[in-house]
């Protein structure tokens, strides 16, 4: 017997040297671009889950919630609006990788507590994906009522912006806009005549080719599930992700749940809604589950890869596997009763409150789309004897100018951008593109808000502080001073850019007899820098057939913030293998 002990000790000492080596794949990189980021060598980074690979290198969805991006500009000038006083002020805000446009649609539904302004949103992406998902978002908000009414449209928006999986009548309607887009994009006096709110006209003619190409695909150009196999796809993800811990993922899950999101404001979300995500990839849930069933092709991004020395094209979902589509909508709410506790556990869940929330978002909008909507709204009308229905003026109209993905290091060379916004808004996933050029594009007195990592769960304590106190040194860099007053936030760094007169320890965006609302927390897109491994759309050719593992060193970009930048900022190409099944060539865009 002691003999047979001391062979099975020899063994169980065998396989724990063995399980405590790196292994040569992912898990392995991990742990050297983590020393290599300055961080401790710790055995506990064996297993990419914990290594920040969970967020992905592709941002599909908010990681902090929605901002009322009025509330953080500066106040309208009196003297410049006497000298404008037959003029509509204007709003100018630069916004770098704000992913999914729910500051711009949190903006507008707020728009009627505010003075009468103009809005421009420029918004700069670093995928063309994220650009058609953004015209496809606004397209379904201001979609005409008496085609969709505002439930449909609702939970049209949760799933296509936050599910996986669709409906297939969900499904339909997404082939039917994308097809709609399609022939629009390439002509630019039909899209300015049907999407008056939209511009096209700062992007570069291969760009316009490339997002056509994408909303091509979207539309089916590619028939077949197999042409992006989703449920694959996202059980690949995890299991590289998790390694070897896959078949405990269920406790992965609930730990990051209660230890991390919970930990860091976010109690609403339900164990069973986050597992369930965590499992398939469908956050919500509105129907019976065997309704979701085709792929959501507007969370497929393209890919360059090496495989044996050559360059070839991949699509893919390299998005968020860790954090969820909850935060952006679902753990805030102007309602407090749905923030209500009971025996200490909140009464709704995150899906319910991202629900109403939505719900109320898009009925605010619908003034934006087709004002007559408004007209039969008691709250809507306005009058200056008791009993008039006079109906309230339509709003202001508004643009949203789509910026060149690597514009950002020269919009200070164009007169025409400097000094020219009031707000500039900057994902965590962007941070590194903070510099002294795009400040000089902020006017004087103007505001910076950079979200923080505060939602990413793959990220500890300390890793956060550093990232923060990095953001800190970024913008004062770029000629911004800590804004002084207000309430502490851990989801956002909020800055003004240095001028005449510092703002006081009121808050900024008040006006005189306009109380501001309780505004939403800023989101947080963990978008990531344009990397040049990433592919223009595929628009034709069959994508692969099984998902191809990618080092982490893309999905680490977060955190090259918070170490001092050595040489060129921008991301390297991976040399990764591919199997030969998955190459195919990279179309000619």
């Amino acid at each position: 017997m002691v003999e047979k002990g001391g062979d099975y000790g020899q063994q169980l000492r065998r396989a724990l040297r063995t399980l405590a080596q790196p292994r040569a794949g992912r898990e392995g990189v991990s742990r050297v671009i983590w020393k290599d980021k300055g961080c401790p060598d710790r055995t506990a980074m064996t297993t990419p889950a914990g290594s920040g690979t969970g967020f992905g290198s592709v941002s599909w969805w908010g990681l902090s919630p929605a901002v009322d991006l009025q509330a953080e500009s500066p106040p309208v000038d009196p003297d410049s609006q006497a000298e404008t006083e037959h003029e509509t002020p204007e709003l100018n805000v630069l916004l770098l990788g704000s992913v999914d446009g729910r500051h711009l649609l949190r903006t507008l539904a707020r728009a009627a507590l505010w003075p009468r302004r103009r809005f421009h949103f420029y918004v700069l992406e670093n995928n063309l994906e994220a650009v058609a998902r953004h015209i496809l978002i606004f397209s379904l908000a201001l979609e005409d009522p008496e085609k969709m009414g505002l439930q449909e449209r609702s939970e049209t928006f949760l799933e296509v912006w936050g599910n996986a999986l669709l409906r297939p009548p969900v499904a339909a309607f997404v082939r039917a806009q994308a097809c709609r887009l399609a022939h629009l994009v390439p002509e630019p006096d039909r899209l300015a005549e049907q999407l008056p709110w939209l511009s096209l006209g700062a992007l570069k003619f291969r760009e316009r080719d490339a997002l056509e190409a994408v909303f091509r695909f979207w539309a089916g150009g590619e028939k077949g599930p197999e042409a992006f196999p989703m449920s694959r796809l996202w059980d690949s993800r995890l299991r590289q992700y998790l390694g070897s811990r896959y078949d405990a993922r269920h406790g992965v899950s609930d730990w990051d749940l209660h230890m991390k999101l919970h930990d860091r404001g976010a109690r609403v979300i339900h164990t069973r809604e986050f597992r369930r995500w965590r499992d398939t990839g469908v956050a919500f849930e509105l129907r019976d589950s065997s309704a979701y069933h085709v792929p959501n092709r507007t969370l497929a991004s393209g890919r360059l890869l090496s495989h044996r020395g050559e360059r070839v094209a991949a699509r893919g979902y390299w998005g968020d596997i860790a954090t969820g589509p909850f935060v952006a909508f679902g753990i805030e709410a102007d309602d407090e009763t749905l923030l209500r506790t009971s025996n200490g556990q909140p009464v709704k869940t995150a899906c319910e409150i991202t629900e109403h929330n939505v719900a109320e978002l898009f009925r605010e909008m619908a003034a934006w789309g087709h004002p007559r909507a408004a007209e039969g709204d008691p709250e809507q009308v306005q009058g200056g004897a008791e009993g008039s229905s006079e109906p309230a003026p339509a709003p202001e109209p508004f643009t949203v100018h789509f910026l060149s993905l690597d514009s950002a290091h020269t919009l200070h060379h164009k007169s025409c951008y400097m000094g020219q916004f009031q707000l500039l808004y900057v994902a965590c996933g962007m941070v590194h593109l903070l510099s002294a050029e795009l400040g000089a594009c902020v006017a004087p007195g103007g505001r910076l808000i950079v979200e923080l990592a505060q939602f990413l769960v793959d990220l500890r304590q300390e890793q956060l502080q550093a990232f923060s106190s990095r953001v800190g040194e970024l913008a004062q860099a770029a000629g911004f001073a800590p804004q002084l007053g207000g309430k502490p936030s851990d989801t956002f760094a909020r800055f003004y850019k240095a001028g005449d007169s510092a703002p006081g320890h009121e808050d900024p965006a008040v006006e005189s007899g306009t109380p501001p609302p309780e505004v939403l927390a800023p989101p947080l897109e963990a978008t990531d820098p344009p990397s040049e491994d990433r592919t223009q759309p595929l628009e034709s050719g069959n994508p692969p057939s099984e998902p191809l593992k990618l080092t982490s060193e893309s999905q680490a970009s977060l955190l090259e913030a918070s170490v001092p930048p050595t040489g060129s900022q921008a991301p390297k190409s991976e040399n990764q293998t591919v199997p030969p099944e998955t190459k195919y060539p990279i179309p000619d865009i």
